[in-house]
């Protein structure tokens, strides 16, 4: 029985320690031996990325560790392969796949919240599906009639390009107020509200609403920090507004 016990705890403090920082498994198949990954983060004005660690691929394989105070948005750079691959660096195990071909086709998983980044991404793309078809469909007779000045063409492509693209958009949107609403754990719904809340014509009681169901380690992060002071700011008088006018007797 203490053998049990002693086992259980062991396994507790074991899951305890890999909750508490990253380790980041990449597989790089077709690579040579020596090939540097680079692990980079946005830049605090936002302009740029900076690299945070680098490790060399030995026999097809990289590993990265250490500790993330919060969920936040990084990339992986592979030396001599151009584009860069998303993920969200958070405590836990994460497992990237790098596709050699095609660094969008890359894989990520093994968290939380890269699990749900990859599905939301993967709903967003299918929505995303029409645009992308109807410009590839017309990207010949577009060219062909902007070579030919043929305006009546071009104004009907334009017309019917604009319609779908309308579609999209307020598909989209609904898809990402319904995410945001459903998912209360995860660091992406805190991304959404944030940009939500950037839009002048936000609904700031449904953002409200949205942000107070959040978890609280989400509030804690810098996009629920931000979403908190934007809130805090839409509540309070505009700055430098006129103080209503008092009638005097």
């Amino acid at each position: 029985m203490k053998k049990i016990i002693l086992f259980l705890s062991a396994v507790v403090m074991l899951s305890s320690c890999t909750k508490d920082k990253y380790t980041i498994s990449g597989t790089a198949t077709g690579f040579e031996n020596g090939k540097t990954v680079i692990l980079e983060t946005p830049n605090e004005n936002g302009n740029g990325l900076t690299a945070i660690d680098t490790v060399k691929i030995e026999n097809g394989k990289f590993e990265i560790k250490g500790k993330a105070i919060e969920p936040s948005f990084h990339t992986i750079q592979v030396e001599g392969v151009q584009g860069k691959i998303p993920f969200i660096l958070e405590n836990g195990d994460i497992t990237i796949v790098v596709n050699k071909d095609s660094i969008q086709k890359s894989k990520v998983s093994g968290t939380y919240n890269n699990d749900e980044y990859v599905t939301f991404n993967e709903e967003i793309t299918k929505i995303q599906k029409k645009l992308m078809d109807f410009q590839t469909k017309n990207m010949q007779a577009m060219n062909t009639a902007q070579q030919t000045k043929d305006t009546a063409v071009i104004n009907g492509l334009m017309k019917e390009f604009g319609k779908i693209q309308e579609e999209v958009g307020t598909t989209s949107k609904a898809k990402y107020v319904s995410y945001a609403e459903t998912h209360p754990k995860s660091f992406i719904s805190a991304l959404i509200i944030q940009g939500m809340l950037n839009d002048p014509t936000a609904d700031s009681k449904k953002s409200e609403k949205m942000y107070n169901s959040l978890e609280e380690s989400l509030k804690n992060t810098k996009p629920g920090k931000a979403i908190k002071a934007k809130l805090a700011e839409m509540k309070s008088p505009s700055v430098g507004a006129t103080a209503p006018a008092v009638e005097t007797k």
